[in-house]
């Protein structure tokens, strides 16, 4: 089933942040930021068991019980299991997210993404998240930033394993829809680049942001688009440097991006705009994309999403960032001509 179809609005909650991601997050603080963005009317949740080795599914799952089933969406994720033995946090190998989550659970975190540790994963998703179903299951981190040189192979396993089983549970109706869930591109490249099986739709972290945006353009949006499917945009902040914080790409944010967050701000400022309302207006602007999933860990932040996607742009607020080349020319820009 399309992800247009299945997802109620164009805001989300990105959950990352309940598994303690950067900072220790107190639970009464984690489970009022679930309540802010249902009481604002949000009812499509994101998460994964690696967000804090399964702390933020538990939180998730703590905050919406009692909820109707039915009135809310919910996708996480598989790729990962998490065991009931502990290990050093500080040793794990995640890539380019070393110390992400740090401040998370101390579980054990097993990749695997064979057919077996699918079917399992999201019974032990469904177990923390105290639900009977999820909606969307993506495949997660099949790509550069986790595995380097050995992602296509992981990718294969993936091929043969998660996607197989995956499009089968859909078909069976277990769930609705499935995809990829990735900071990388060429993994949704190459998976739509195969005769089967066939994907739902994907959520694509931080490749189509104000910040960064150019090489989704050039290939995968108009992909998406001709099988008609749709991207769910995750870390529309860029980690948080489009909206002044220190981070890009979960890392400390290089001389360059810092310039480009200035040169935006400038021109925002002078039209007394945003910049959570610029980053969340041009990741919708793309037909493609059918929401924008930014991570909160205050309840404040929902209330200020919100009304970044209210706030009223002048078109010519964009044509400036066009001009400025601050935007690729071929990106679509609201009210901009």
């Amino acid at each position: 089933m399309a992800l247009k179809t299945i997802l109620p609005g164009k805001l989300g909650f990105g959950a990352a942040p309940l598994g303690n991601m950067f900072r220790d997050i107190p639970e009464q603080e984690a489970l009022a930021t679930v309540k802010a963005a249902w009481d604002d009317g949000i009812r499509y949740f994101d998460t994964a068991p690696f967000y804090g080795a399964g702390l933020a599914e538990i939180r998730l799952g703590a905050a919406l019980a009692g909820r109707p089933r039915n009135d809310y969406i919910v996708s996480t994720k598989v790729g990962r299991l998490i065991l009931d033995e502990v290990e050093d946090v500080g040793a794990r190998d995640l890539g380019e997210k070393g110390g992400v989550f740090k401040y998370g659970r101390p579980n054990r975190i097993v990749n695997d993404y064979s057919a077996d540790a699918t079917l399992r994963s999201i019974e032990d998703s469904l177990k923390r998240l105290g639900i009977d179903h999820i909606d969307i299951a993506f495949v997660h981190d099949v790509a550069q930033d986790f595995y380097g040189d050995e992602w296509l192979s992981v990718f294969e396993s993936a091929r043969k394993g998660a996607f197989r089983t995956l499009d089968r549970l859909r078909d069976e109706g277990v769930i609705k829809a499935w995809g990829l869930g990735v900071n990388r591109v060429e993994p949704i490249e190459l998976l739509l680049a195969l005769e089967e099986p066939r994907p739902d739709g994907f959520l694509l972290a931080g490749r189509y942001t104000l910040l960064d945006h150019a090489r989704a353009l050039q290939r995968v949006m108009p992909m998406v688009a001709e099988h008609e499917l749709a991207i769910i945009v995750g870390g529309p902040y860029s980690s948080g440097a489009l909206v002044g914080g220190p981070n890009f790409e979960y890392a400390p944010a290089p001389p360059e991006i810092l310039d480009k967050v200035a040169r935006i701000k400038a021109i925002a400022d002078r039209y007394g705009i945003g910049m959570k309302a610029a980053g969340l207006q041009f990741a919708l602007a793309n037909p493609v994309v059918a929401a924008v999933i930014p991570g909160a860990s205050r309840p404040g932040r929902i209330a200020e999403d919100r009304a970044a996607l209210d706030q009223s742009i002048p078109g010519d607020f964009w044509r400036e960032l066009r001009s400025a080349g601050l935007v690729n020319p071929a990106a679509p820009l609201p009210d901009a001509g």
